[in-house]
């Protein structure tokens, strides 16, 4: 698996890879996505929201640090497409973390869920982990090993 980092696709290209990505994994277009990315990403997933399709937001992880903040183009679609699109803050939901470990743990034990970790180690990787969030270079979740036990 080649990991991509789209920060890099010009806007036109971007589109092209998103549309590739769109007709063969969603063909009647996307119901719901969790955005954490925003700029250029947002603006290719609006182009692709389904009818009613629903976008939780979270963050701009792209945008975090430009001089000068990408505008999002497509934002007709949210009234085309009759979208929803919604910001959240993950501490207003601490009190279901509970109840999330008790439906989430199971299923990653039964390979259900499967996730990919980025795993460095030692407390001298820390800040080249914390650039290459910047700058993409991570696949899954970054993960840094301070101490084994």
């Amino acid at each position: 698996m080649t990991n991509v980092s789209f920060k890099k696709l010009n806007p036109q290209v971007l589109a092209v890879v998103f549309a590739s990505i769109h007709c063969r994994h969603f063909p009647e277009g996307i119901d719901i996505c969790f955005d954490n990315v925003g700029g250029k990403m947002l603006d290719a997933v609006l182009l692709n929201m389904k009818l009613n399709g629903r976008i939780a937001h979270c963050g701009m992880i792209s945008q975090y640090t430009l001089d000068e903040p990408e505008g999002i183009k497509n934002m007709m679609n949210i009234i085309y497409k009759r979208l929803r699109l919604e910001g959240f803050v993950v501490t207003d939901y601490y009190h279901l973390f509970p109840k999330f470990l008790d439906f989430m743990l199971p299923c990653i034990r039964e390979g259900k869920i499967v996730y990919v970790e980025d795993i460095s180690e030692a407390l001298e990787s820390c800040p080249a982990a914390l650039v290459g969030l910047f700058k993409s270079s991570n696949l899954g979740k970054k993960v840094v090993i301070v101490a084994t036990e």
